[in-house]
């Protein structure tokens, strides 16, 4: 399908109101929009459709998902323009109140950490901008030029609203019986080297999530491979990144799997229910789809494979497996009018600092104002 008419359609499914997704895994050429043909809200609850998922962060709450048998597939192929040229930083609508309401916010959560009520939590804030062209399509083509590395997309629900992302982090990615997670946390400014000193506070929050991840997955899988921490790069950002692989038991299901990790200690901490509880009862917004998941559910994916059989031991042949691959809702904004509203936040620990995690809010703003005219 041609570049220009792939983005007509996208154009015209979003001037009618309709139901979109349009999305670009990381490190991939290929560009997916499932086009849903009517303007029904779907959700699911036990997660066997075939579709994309898009699930707030209060697992508690109805995750939405755009079916793929009431929508149309298509796909294009999208070369990223290296001369992608980062916008002057914009101003976020000021309010004096909101740095000494985030330092104050994460103090609480360092006190509470203190108390023993929990070891680690995630708090966040959102951030408004006036922007001059509010056009999503626009936005997401920005997305797909700055951060190749990233899952970028696109959402559009005439009944929910326009979310765009460009995430660093998989929730999960499962094919056939074989799982492979992330546990991704730690942040600093990234300065042209990916050979950085890790403090305490960052090296405690990533094994805080790796550790949560094995634990909670024991019952649900056969086996485990861990592999090293290494440093990554998303946007002007370096992380902390542990890959986590299992096969899954024959009796586990993916809701069971989904449940047991979503919120992980990246996106909310550590207990669980305690750090979620600290979240909905102070945060001074409502996070809704910020640090949720998204992605396709159960879609059908195409492997190569070699036959073991003798008279035919050097033919390729194709087999089809269920594939489902799901990322954390990070680096997003919502649009709202001429306002897009940018979600960001922090892991804190009983090592943070209240200025210095305002400071990083601040850093991970720039991945999405980079692109916003």
């Amino acid at each position: 399908m041609a570049l220009e008419f792939f983005f007509k359609r996208i154009e015209t499914q979003y001037n009618n109101k309709l139901p979109f997704v349009v999305y670009r895994k990381p490190n991939e050429n290929k560009v997916s929009a499932l086009l849903q043909k009517t303007n029904d809200l779907h959700f699911t609850s036990n997660f066997t459709e075939k579709g994309f998922v898009f699930s707030p962060f209060d697992d508690k709450e109805k995750t939405v998902i755009i079916p793929l048998d009431v929508s149309e597939n298509i796909q294009v192929d999208f070369e990223h323009h290296t001369e992608f040229v980062k916008k002057k930083e914009l101003e976020a609508i000021k309010d004096h109140h909101e740095k000494q309401q985030h330092i104050d916010l994460i103090q609480k959560g360092v006190e509470a950490i203190s108390d023993n009520k929990f070891k680690k939590v995630v708090l966040s804030r959102e951030e408004t901008i006036i922007i001059s062209e509010p056009n999503p399509i626009t936005i997401f083509k920005n997305l797909l030029n700055a951060y190749t590395s990233a899952f970028v997309y696109c959402w559009y629900h005439p009944k929910v609203g326009v979310w765009l992302g460009a995430t660093p982090e998989t929730l999960i990615k499962i094919e056939g019986n074989r799982l492979s997670i992330m546990a991704l946390a730690g942040t600093q400014d990234y300065k042209g080297t990916l050979d950085v000193v890790w403090q305490n506070k960052e090296q405690q929050e990533q094994q805080f999530v790796t550790d949560f991840i094995i634990d909670n997955l024991k019952p649900s899988v056969e086996s485990f491979k861990v592999s090293d921490i290494e440093t990554v790069k998303a946007g002007n950002l370096l992380h902390l990144k542990t890959m986590i692989s299992a096969q899954l038991k024959p009796e586990s299901n993916l809701k069971e799997v989904i449940s047991l990790l979503h919120p992980t200690p990246a996106v909310c901490g550590l207990p669980k229910p305690e750090a979620k509880q600290f979240i909905l009862d102070h945060e001074h917004y409502k996070r809704t789809f910020y640090t949720g998941f998204l992605g396709e559910l159960n879609m059908e994916t195409k492997l190569r494979s070699m036959s073991a059989k003798r008279n035919i031991e050097n033919r390729a042949y194709t087999i089809n497996k269920k594939s489902t691959q799901l990322y954390v809702n990070l680096r997003c904004m919502q649009l709202k009018d001429t306002k897009a509203i940018i979600y960001v936040g922090g892991g804190i620990t009983k090592y943070s600092d209240p200025e210095k995690e305002w400071e990083e809010t601040v850093l991970k703003t720039q991945t999405i104002k980079s692109i916003l005219d």
